[in-house]
């Protein structure tokens, strides 16, 4: 477990304010035994799931990706500001959250460390940064594959995009199966293979064989190079612009959605959940936008695929806290508001599945 920092109890009674009469979903959910704690990462997930999880939370610290693709930092804050929100949300009939385990955090410290001496106006610099983003990817896909091959469910937050590559890679590792992902995102992250960084992700999942089916959903058709596009043309990636739905209207977001859906279930393949928080209007991010979508249409996304039976992992980047216009308090409360909506209507949607 040396890439991962584990939850313990400490961990959630740091985040969760007790409430005499009222259970909060900080006090329900499952840590890895202590006992395990030096053990290796499979002998704590097979103990987990033993214990009823069903769903794994793990947490990345970490902005480096961003400034890699030469963007604003803060999105190694939205770990934190997710727990805050998550575990004070009340536990009901609406949502089992003895079936959610907190897994811990990738371990990030020492390359965030590394990368404030560095200035990226000095090439050798920028290139020393994304050599730092390849040295996270092969921590986050280490981790990603031993969730994978437990078949647990993992829900990934915060740090950069750049980290869609290494859960692809780590999810296709465990279940031995390329897979499709659909992204929430003005940006298609497909940036050149220039050195890692938060903008060419879905790239180098492509490229290197963990991602056959991939789905552009709201990106910004002026947001994107033009090479950026003829990188999806070459792979046949589909991509329905923000354009086409919220300013020409040629079709509703539901239907969007449901054209989707039936790509990636054609694909016949696991498919990864992605969301960008800057497609959400005022939401402080890593890029922030006020032309983007609401929140509710950001949580009906992922209730819509989350309900598909072959969707296995929600990934949400790029909250940055920091950002926010009016300061990092509120910051602080939108990212973690927004973030403990998303997951909980993950949750409640797989969770709906099983019911049925």
């Amino acid at each position: 477990m040396s890439y991962l920092i584990p939850a313990t109890t400490e961990t959630l009674n740091q985040y969760t304010s007790i409430r005499p009469g009222e259970t909060r979903i900080g006090q329900q959910l499952l840590t890895p035994s202590p006992l395990n704690l030096t053990d290796n990462l499979t002998k704590s997930l097979i103990e987990l799931k033993k214990r009823g999880a069903k769903f794994v939370i793990l947490g990345i610290a970490e902005d480096i990706g961003p400034k890699a693709n030469l963007g604003r930092g803060g999105a190694d804050q939205g770990w934190s500001a997710f727990l805050s929100s998550f575990c004070n949300l009340q536990q009901n009939p609406f949502i089992r959250s003895s079936e959610v385990a907190l897994l811990g955090q990738i371990k990030c410290n020492d390359l965030q460390q590394k990368s404030t001496s560095l200035n990226l106006e000095l090439t050798e610099d920028l290139a020393t940064l994304r050599q730092l983003v390849s040295q996270l990817d092969d921590r986050v896909s280490e981790v990603m594959s031993q969730i994978s091959q437990q078949q647990l469910i993992p829900i990934v937050i915060g740090g950069g995009h750049n980290n869609a590559y290494p859960i692809l890679k780590g999810m296709s590792q465990g279940r031995h199966s390329t897979f499709a992902a659909i992204n929430l995102d003005p940006h298609t992250d497909f940036r050149a293979l220039e050195g890692r960084h938060s903008g060419n992700g879905f790239h180098y999942a492509t490229e290197q064989g963990f991602l056959s089916h991939y789905f552009c959903l709201g990106m910004h058709e002026l947001k994107n190079s033009a090479a950026n596009i003829q990188g999806l043309n070459h792979y046949h990636f589909p991509a329905i612009s923000y354009q086409q739905i919220w300013s020409r209207r040629e079709l509703t977001f539901e239907q969007a959605l449901t054209v989707a859906k039936c790509y990636l279930g054609d694909s016949m393949k696991p498919i990864g959940i992605e969301l960008d928080l800057d497609s959400i209007s005022f939401m402080p991010a890593s890029a922030y936008t006020n032309c983007g979508i609401s929140i509710s249409d950001a949580q009906f996304y992922v209730h819509s695929i989350a309900t598909m039976d072959n969707s296995c992992y929600l990934h949400l980047a790029e909250g940055a806290p920091c950002q926010h216009p009016a300061g990092i308090a509120q910051g602080n409360s939108d990212i973690g508001q927004a973030l403990a909506s998303l997951v909980s209507t993950f949750i409640q949607a797989k969770q709906q599945i099983g019911d049925e």
